[in-house]
């Protein structure tokens, strides 16, 4: 799951209330920080979270068979805004990858 060698997209909603770079920053955050460390499912989920009036994004597996409750929050240089989502979602149907709001995945044909 992930590769990132595989088309990546972002939803118009993703593009009308988050900036490009937090965009590619969830990109970044899949490659560089979460590949090897967590087992990644098809669907992420990202909490937009503020910390000293920065965004930090926090990530929570969601498949644990041990029960242990992991998660991984990073932090960012974006300053916080209440406009943004509260949460992101990272889609990957093995083809193709998308960044999309929770709203739309509900919507979605491809979940």
């Amino acid at each position: 799951m992930f590769d990132n060698h595989h088309a990546r997209y972002a939803s118009y909603g993703t593009v009308a209330v988050l900036p490009g770079e937090m965009i590619d920053t969830v990109w970044y955050l899949i490659d560089q920080d979460l590949q090897g460390m967590f087992p990644l499912e098809n669907v992420l989920t990202f909490h937009l979270e503020a910390k000293d009036g920065k965004v930090a994004y926090r990530f929570q597996p969601t498949d644990l068979d041990d029960g242990i409750e992991l998660s991984a929050t990073f932090d960012t240089d974006f300053p916080y805004s209440g406009d943004l989502p509260d949460t992101i979602l990272a889609y990957d149907d093995g083809e193709s990858q998308i960044i999309l709001l929770p709203a739309e995945a509900r919507n979605a044909s491809f979940f």
